[in-house]
């Protein structure tokens, strides 16, 4: 018999949502723990840009490739056990990076670390779905993705404040030890479910389900829109550091600092909702993926404010429409859920691995300027793509798709 859930205001619910913050703050922290020192890779390790990137591609693309079978898996051996041994093992994997001997051995431990902790975002989620009482449920997901944002912040200024005062082997154990003391921390505090039954698991059923959203015109969109979105960010917030440091004198520990713009994205996420009530949805996302062109564009122009200043706004447009996104693919998907869900997750984290590696090439090649052009193709599909939807979305909010 289902429980009611855990409430605000319960020492259980206050456990619950300090173990999914620390989860957030953990695995986040482990999977960007390198894209800040990108620049410093290449001068330490002797290997081009693009090589570099691969150590953030690796763990975002081995995540993509296992977020979907761990979310399967969970069905039968419970959300809990693999979300302490995901978090566990990917944050402990960490440990062994700064004594790996080169640059191959790094990607291929990041690929692993990868790996491992995709069980984290394949599963919180539906924890708390489960666990907390759906009045409270809202608070408690803002909780986890805050512990997201400020993860993936932490793990890129934790490493770019520690290469002001020691080497990048340095620098990368001291952020792995935070996300594994973040790890135990999570794996200490989080209660023991209540609402969870196993079931017989089936990979045909759940593949055939998801082939099925697919076919569905909106969310093969929307899996589009975040396979676009996600690997152009990821793309600028790779090379940019490259761009400060030569074009603008900054150094690494400073270049760091320049993540606190995904601030940006906190901000402009918890405003989404109330966007697309005031303005619709449609407009928000439009605007939004014009902004993102526009600032874009920005970057090019050689005046650090103006980089700066394009890189917010850059930022808050992407965030936007990924809050968007991501809500309308529950409301269009009404029934298996958690398979569209883990489908869109697929697509975000391999556009960030997949377009995040490969703009690294046109950096190369052409440099700032070419990538710009490079990326500017892709948001203009993805602009194609929002006005598709949005002309396809049904006159009530919600309306299934036929």
């Amino acid at each position: 018999m289902m429980e009611a859930g855990l409430r605000v205001g319960e020492r259980t619910y206050k456990r619950a949502t300090l173990a999914m913050l620390a989860a957030g703050l953990a695995s986040f922290n482990a999977m960007y723990s390198t894209q800040a020192m990108l620049p410093t890779l290449v001068k330490e390790l002797g290997i081009s840009p693009t090589a570099s990137a691969l150590t953030v591609s690796a763990t975002t693309g081995m995540l993509a490739l296992c977020i979907v079978p761990l979310s399967i898996l969970s069905e039968r051996f419970g959300r809990g056990r693999i979300l302490i041994l995901s978090a566990l093992l990917g944050t402990l994997l960490g440990l062994a990076l700064p004594f790996v001997a080169g640059a191959g051995s790094l990607i291929l431990l990041r690929g692993l670390q990868g790996a491992l902790i995709a069980g984290v975002p394949a599963v919180a989620m539906t924890w708390l779905s489960e666990e907390v009482h759906p009045k409270d449920l809202g608070r408690a997901m803002g909780t986890y993705i805050a512990g997201t944002t400020l993860g993936g912040l932490s793990g890129r200024l934790i490493p770019a404040g520690v290469l002001e005062i020691a080497d990048w082997r340095w620098a990368l154990g001291i952020s792995s030890a935070v996300a594994l003391a973040l790890a135990i921390a999570m794996a200490l505090l989080l209660p023991r479910q209540k609402n969870f039954h196993p079931k017989q698991i089936s990979f045909r059923s759940e593949l055939s389900a998801m082939a099925g959203h697919w076919r569905n015109p909106r969310l093969s969109g929307l899996f589009l829109i975040a396979f676009l979105g996600m690997g152009s960010f990821v793309s600028v917030y790779n090379f940019l550091g490259f761009r400060l440091i030569e074009s603008f004198g900054l150094s690494e520990g400073l270049v760091g600092l320049v993540f606190l713009m995904y601030l940006a994205g906190t901000w402009s996420s918890a405003r989404t909702g109330d966007w697309s009530d005031k303005f619709g949805r449609d407009r928000t996302m439009i605007i939004a993926a014009l902004l993102m062109l526009a600032a874009l564009a920005l970057t090019a122009v050689p005046k650090l404010g103006v980089v700066l200043t394009a890189l917010f706004l850059f930022t808050a447009a992407f965030f936007t429409i990924h809050s968007a996104a991501s809500g309308w693919v529950g409301t269009i998907a009404t029934t298996h859920r958690a398979e569209a869900s883990s489908m869109y997750l697929f697509c975000y984290y391999l556009g960030s691995s997949l377009l995040g590696w490969l703009s690294g090439f046109f950096f190369a090649e052409f440099g700032w300027a070419g990538m710009l052009l490079w990326l500017a193709g892709i948001l203009l599909g993805l602009l194609v793509l929002v006005v598709f939807l949005t002309r396809r979305e049904a006159p009530t909010p919600g309306a299934e798709a036929a």
